[in-house]
């Protein structure tokens, strides 16, 4: 089936009332709209291109489960980023003792620097952001690998934009002691 631009002008929310009417088509559209940045999001945190495939995969299989009940509620960028989060935090919770082993291969995809001290604080760095609380790791996840906004970030996870901040800070305090004293 050819598409034609005005199929590909459609807006999120048209595409998945398609699909929710039927039209797989449409979700296939909606996966090639987001697929390169869930990848590129769990490429920056993992640092491995087989592992950020595999979640992207897990995320969009979610999404084709769970995008039936979409609600209209939010842009469907922001329901798509909270399972992108939800999955980043479950594979945190799951891989505590491989990220102790493979977060040394961890490189900032968008400031490669290739020094071996780079790398180590690369590795440091996340190794200690995985042993965060879910909340502040979730905002600095997303300050830091996403580098969005903290408006934005309220509007992903439903705290106000000055908790958002408040973690981040808490974060960052916690982050500072244990770097340092390593």
């Amino acid at each position: 089936m050819s598409l034609t631009l005005k199929d590909e002008m459609k807006n999120d929310h048209e595409l998945i009332k398609l699909f929710q009417k039927g039209d797989k088509d449409a979700y296939d559209r909606l996966v090639r709209r987001y697929l390169q940045n869930t990848f590129g999001f769990f490429y920056t945190i993992t640092g491995d291109r087989m592992v950020a495939e595999d979640l992207a995969q897990d995320v969009f299989l979610k999404l084709f489960k769970t995008l039936r009940n979409f609600r209209f509620q939010s842009a469907f960028s922001t329901y798509l980023y909270r399972i992108n989060l939800n999955t980043a935090n479950s594979w945190f919770t799951r891989n505590k003792w491989k990220n102790l082993l493979h977060l040394d291969q961890i490189l900032n995809q968008q400031k490669k620097d290739t020094s071996v001290a780079k790398e180590w604080l690369n590795k440091e760095l996340w190794d200690a952001i995985s042993q965060l609380p879910k909340k502040q790791r979730s905002v600095v996840v997303m300050r830091v690998a996403e580098d969005l906004p903290y408006k934005q970030i309220s509007t992903i996870t439903g705290m106000s934009e000055n908790t958002a901040k408040v973690n981040f800070h808490h974060a960052l305090q916690t982050l500072k002691e244990v770097l340092n004293n390593d």
